[in-house]
């Protein structure tokens, strides 16, 4: 062979066997990709929709599953517990340093008055698969687009509560009973929605009026507690005076009543006494006429000192009083 040219000298046998090795180790890998694709782990706070050619088959709960590889596709939901913070500020504010502008947390009240309401909330997913396709998001922050519906939603009901309450309803007695029709509203609507979000609980964080008038609502307050202070010791004296009055009303009834029975059986002694006074006196009259003549002489006259008797039967005769001897 001549300078300048160069054979390749290649057996036959070679090119079958680097041919053999070439498709031992294609089949390798594809063996290998189908086994990795054919199974996937689901962890503890999570769950899993799987789709199969994009139509929604099945929902798995944590562990090691199986699939089809290339046809299935598996999309995860955290099952975790979140808190939300509300009302959400403005775009244009930074929200990871937690700053709230006051305009944003202005509700109109019943009355017309302006108060300042911050709440917060926690939620889950409760259906995964409402929660992955009802509300779609192209983006890759899911969870930051449904809390977005969540804070929209949310407001939409507090505005709507705090309307139907006074300044002072808002801000004292009835802070807890709005917040639980909050919860439920704001559940209610989400369920209309089909977002697959349960609200686990909702709580009242700042409640206040605003910054320009929270002089005279704290005046107004202090007075509320000195109205309650002085009804307080109002309940207190009328719960010391109301026990003593029914026991001096039962008292008097007890002895009205006492009184009563003596003198029913005082009155009863004294008809009996006459009756066995008119028994005698039916079996002899005279007698008993005469008798109580002399009973009742002799009561009348045991109260007189001097005494002075005439024969009624004298006649003509002007009887004589020794006066002089009376006055000594």
């Amino acid at each position: 062979m001549s300078s300048g040219q160069f054979r390749l000298n290649v057996q036959p046998q070679d090119i079958k066997r680097n041919v053999s090795l070439a498709l031992t180790g294609l089949g390798i890998v594809i063996v290998f990709l189908i086994l990795s694709k054919s199974w996937y782990t689901v962890e503890a706070n999570e769950k899993a929709v799987v789709l199969r050619f994009g139509k929604y088959t099945s929902t798995a709960d944590p562990g090691l599953h199986f699939c089809l590889p290339f046809v299935d596709t598996i999309l995860k939901a955290d099952m975790r517990e979140r808190s939300l913070r509300l009302p959400v500020g403005s775009e244009n504010e930074t929200r990871s340093a937690g700053r709230v502008s006051d305009d944003d947390t202005l509700m109109l009240t019943g009355d017309l008055n302006a108060a300042t309401v911050e709440w917060s909330l926690q939620w889950r997913v409760d259906d995964p698969q409402q929660y992955l396709f009802t509300f779609h998001h192209n983006g890759a922050d899911h969870d930051r687009y449904l809390e977005h519906i969540i804070a929209v939603i949310g407001r939409t009901v507090m505005n709507r509560l705090v309307g139907d309450y006074s300044i002072d309803e808002v801000l004292t007695q009835r802070r807890e009973e709005i917040g639980q029709k909050a919860l439920d509203a704001t559940q209610l609507r989400l369920d209309q929605y089909e977002c697959g979000i349960s609200i686990t609980s909702l709580q009242m964080q700042r409640v206040t009026p605003p910054e320009q008038v929270k002089a005279s609502f704290a005046a107004v307050n202090e007075a509320v507690q000195t109205k309650d202070q002085f009804v307080n010791e109002g309940n207190k004296e009328r719960n010391m005076r109301i026990p003593k009055a029914h026991a001096d009303r039962d008292k008097a009834i007890q002895e009205a009543r006492g009184y009563a029975d003596r003198r029913r059986a005082e009155v009863r002694g004294e008809i009996d006494a006459l009756m066995a006074q008119y028994e005698q006196f039916a079996k002899a009259p005279k007698e008993t006429r005469q008798r109580l003549y002399l009973e009742s002489l002799e009561k009348v006259l045991s109260s007189v000192k001097n005494k002075v008797i005439i024969d009624s039967d004298m006649q003509q005769l002007l009887p004589l009083l020794n006066l002089s001897e009376g006055s000594r």
